[in-house]
């Protein structure tokens, strides 16, 4: 894959999916009204979502934003396609192609760097919430973070309050990470 944030962030996804166990798909997430189940329907519903308008895909067949509460079958069996999905569409996007379509409203087409670290923040951030959710290390390192920065700052204030909360005040000690889920409305040390 041409972009190398999205190829690491889709595979943090891929790794804090794949240790989710069945005791822990009701466990409460950083997302309040969420569930790890719900969150993992959503991760891999917006992973889809990008994969259609980047490539013509298929969309999910449910609202990523009113998730389903019961996962019936495994985790991977949600997760893997739509990273497969993901994956392909980005592959597909040509080189030196000047733009790709988003599903974020207020952006319809976008720079393909952009729109791939804008895929890449999603994948790496839910990834964070189903890790934290399920007493997981974080998998948002200060790099990783570094190098989602610039497509938060350029995508986020307009989904202010639909997708993301209001940023909350950095702290002195805050590296990149912390940084990062302050800016998207989440509390580094989010705890059940």
């Amino acid at each position: 894959m041409a972009y190398a944030v999205l190829s690491t962030s889709l595979q943090v996804l891929r790794e804090v999916a794949g240790r989710v166990t069945k005791d822990q798909l009701d466990n409460p997430t950083p997302c309040a009204e969420w569930t790890v189940t719900q969150v993992l329907f959503h991760a891999a519903g917006d992973q889809l979502g990008w994969a259609s308008m980047v490539a013509d895909s298929p969309l999910p067949t449910w609202d990523p934003f009113a998730p389903p509460a019961t996962l019936d079958g495994e985790v991977a069996d949600l997760i893997e396609p739509a990273l497969r999905a993901a994956t392909a569409a980005w592959d597909s996007v040509e080189p030196g192609a000047e733009s790709v379509r988003t599903p974020l409203p207020p952006f319809p087409t976008m720079a393909p760097e952009l729109a791939a670290g804008a895929c890449a923040l999603d994948a790496a951030v839910h990834a964070w919430d189903i890790a934290v959710a399920t007493g997981r290390p974080s998998p948002l390192t200060a790099a990783l973070a570094e190098q989602l920065l610039p497509a938060a700052h350029a995508t986020v204030e307009p989904l202010r309050g639909f997708a993301y909360a209001s940023a909350e005040a950095d702290l002195p000690d805050d590296d990149a990470a912390a940084r990062l889920l302050r800016y998207l409305g989440r509390d580094p040390f989010w705890n059940a």
